[in-house]
């Protein structure tokens, strides 16, 4: 796939588009079917009992997807998610960042599917698997 945004650009849009929340994430590389993105842990991430939440490492994951299509498509603020599914697999190691791996399954021309393994940094097993598919908008 053709990479149009690389990780420098994505950076610069999540700073404009999203700055709420775009100091939580890194985008470390963009691969040849995706993406690698770090989700730097805070206490604000963080459940009872000191683990990342489930509603973080679903935005980690849904993040990691908009990022990968973004950078296959160029900068379309308006893409959107239209279904999610995730199975939280194992405890993230206590007090490390997550790594999201994303990989595009279809990019078409108005949806993209793709998958997401999240993992603790420094640790092989995954803590969650996302499947996720988004709406692309039309070109105007």
């Amino acid at each position: 796939m053709t990479i149009a945004m690389d990780a420098t650009a994505l950076r610069e849009f999540l700073d404009t588009e999203f700055s709420q929340v775009s100091e939580d994430f890194a985008v470390e590389s963009v691969t040849s079917d995706g993406l690698i993105l770090r989700l730097r842990v805070a206490e604000r991430h963080l459940r009872p009992g000191g683990t990342v939440s489930g509603p973080t490492m679903f935005a980690l994951a849904d993040v990691a997807i908009y990022l990968a299509i973004l950078s296959r498509i160029g900068p379309k603020a308006l893409t959107v998610t239209t279904n999610c599914a995730i199975d939280f697999m194992r405890k993230p190691a206590a007090g490390g960042d997550l790594l999201a791996e994303a990989r595009l399954l279809k990019l078409g021309r108005a949806l993209a599917v793709g998958d997401v393994l999240i993992r603790s940094v420094g640790v092989e097993p995954p803590v969650a698997r996302a499947s996720l598919t988004y709406s692309i908008p039309p070109k105007t």
